[in-house]
């Protein structure tokens, strides 16, 4: 039962990431709100029909439109307001959807790999053409400020980039065989069908990421997007559907299926997808592990991160002060890589402290979708009290709150971020991740302590350190220092870029998407031995007469 609570999240990088079962509660109360009073209908709004969304949108795509599941609404976390409703799928759709997918897997796997590029630079393109309205929709939908929300459109666009380079490269190498007349050569194919659940926190780059690379290996795609995101999840399909329309392809290639508990937990046990990848919260990753591991199925986990900023004595404090608060409160605190955890020499304690309180007075707060504000509401109305209870919890622990920690008398789910100082490294508060704008503050005396309580986490995401000893950056990038999948030195622990690996270690769940080699996560590997010869030599030089 709490695998199925939890996927019906669909991976929101909530509660801890992910509250996966009070989001389900939120995402299947009924909807009653009278269609006059939804936002697509009201002026201010109209630019969602620039994305093709309207009253009631379906919430299935397979090469045509359609959902026979439940009607459901979503709503703008700054006012509360239903913004458009969605029909999810059924059972029946998901059966239907995945037989179509396994279906066009069959041409697109015949498209060579930079013809596959191609049609991933026209996603791209077809991306940047809507990169303000859809930025505005994720501003509108999950919360985070305008800035951020094209800029993270522009992730999904980047990755197609480097998608196009990497389809006429992927390859395995020629290698040199002991055996006189032959070749030993190593061949990658893809895998078929890429399951993606993604996360409400970033409701296109999750998918993005997966969807750009998978493609370019020839895979096809069935994505899941966060419930209490789906008219994003919806607007990104039907640009990819057009891209797909336009050069005559099964648009099952890239199919959306929305839906609850009933469909995260189809696509944990379905034999017929090759790989799932999971972006959600520990707990709820691990769950997935095991029925996809039960049937020798693969995953892909980009779960939870108490990540962690090491402030030396050496450090330059103008850096430090903008990247804590840009680690801590940006996106609200939401996101995977946020920084929860600030470590200061005992030397630079104070100071640190008071100039960071500062700077947090300088953020403006307010509607996410003015250009003015940097820090908008939390995604959902449950965010807002776990936020209460840790800042509570954090003060019976022997806290101090010296900014922040309220919630604020305004309609929207918007809090104060918090800065909390006085707490031992081993608090029970402080040991646990939670996906809130909650700054815990602790003073250290030696780089081997600080190293040490970098890791004790259970997590291990994203961490960084700011200092100007050579030597240090070193022992923090060798074995004895960071073990996190994600190690900065003098930036924050936020703001990955796509050429690289992301993920992380530990309950992290050891994914990696996006750049670098994370290609091989999507294809299966063989290694292959060519006899060009007229004789058999055999292993372990055995002759047979």
């Amino acid at each position: 039962m709490l695998l199925q609570l939890g996927l019906s999240a669909l991976g929101r990088r909530a509660w801890r990431r992910k509250p996966l079962c009070l989001a389900s509660r939120l995402w299947k109360a009924p909807s009653s709100a009278p269609m006059s009073t939804l936002l697509v209908n009201q002026g201010p709004y109209a630019w969602l029909k620039e994305l093709g969304l309207q009253e009631e949108n379906a919430g299935v795509y397979n090469g045509s439109w359609g959902g026979r599941g439940e009607v459901v609404t979503t709503y703008c976390p700054a006012n509360h307001q239903p913004i458009a409703r969605v029909r999810q799928a059924s059972l029946e759709d998901y059966e239907e959807t995945v037989k179509k997918a396994q279906e066009a897997w069959q041409v697109w796997a015949e498209v060579p790999a930079p013809k596959r590029g191609e049609i991933v630079r026209q996603i791209g393109d077809a991306l940047r053409q809507k990169i303000k309205v859809l930025g505005n929709l994720v501003s509108l939908e999950m919360g985070k400020i305008t800035a951020e929300s094209v800029g993270e459109v522009q992730e999904y666009v980047d990755v197609c980039d480097y998608a196009v380079g990497l389809s006429r490269m992927i390859g395995g190498p020629v290698l040199p065989s002991e055996r006189p007349g032959h070749a030993l050569i190593e061949q990658w194919n893809p895998l078929g069908l890429v399951g993606v659940i993604s996360a409400f926190n970033f409701p296109v780059a999750v998918y993005g990421w997966n969807n750009a690379i998978a493609m370019i290996c020839g895979n096809v795609c069935l994505w899941k997007g966060a419930p209490t995101t789906s008219l994003t999840s919806v607007a990104v399909t039907k640009i990819l559907a057009q891209v797909l329309e336009a050069n005559k392809l099964p648009g099952a290639i890239c199919s959306l299926i929305c839906g609850g508990a009933d469909i995260g937990t189809a696509m944990a046990k379905d034999e017929r997808i090759d790989l799932l990848s999971f972006t959600g919260s520990t707990n709820v990753g691990k769950q997935v592990a095991l029925k996809v591991q039960e049937r020798f199925g693969r995953f892909l986990l980009e779960l939870g991160g108490n990540n962690a900023i090491i402030v030396f004595e050496d450090a330059d404090l103008d850096l430090v002060i903008p990247s804590s608060l840009f680690a801590a409160v940006g996106t609200a605190g939401q996101r995977c890589t946020s920084t929860r955890r600030l470590f200061l020499h005992e030397s630079i304690h104070d100071e640190v402290v008071s100039r960071l309180a500062k700077a947090y007075l300088q953020v403006r707060i307010g509607d996410p979708l003015d250009a003015n504000t940097l820090y908008g509401p939390l995604h959902t109305k449950q965010a807002v009290q776990m936020f209460v209870d840790t800042v509570e919890l954090a003060k019976q622990q022997g806290g101090s709150v010296v900014y922040g920690g309220k919630v604020l008398d305004r309609p929207g789910n918007y809090v104060e971020p918090a800065i909390v100082t006085g707490l031992p490294h081993n608090a029970t508060v402080v040991q646990t991740e939670t996906f809130a704008p909650i700054l815990y503050v602790l003073k250290f005396k030696t780089e081997d302590e600080a190293f040490a309580w970098n890791n004790e986490v259970k997590q291990g995401l994203s961490s960084s350190i700011f200092t100007k000893d050579l030597g240090r950056i070193f022992r923090w990038l060798g074995p004895k220092g960071s073990d996190c999948g994600i190690v900065n030195v003098n930036i924050p622990t936020s703001g990955a870029e796509i050429g690289g690996a992301f993920g992380g270690n530990k309950h992290t769940g050891g994914g990696r998407e996006s750049g670098s080699d994370s290609w091989k996560q999507y294809m299966r590997r063989s290694t292959c031995t060519i006899n060009y010869s007229k004789d058999l030599p055999l292993a372990q030089g055995i002759k047979f007469q």
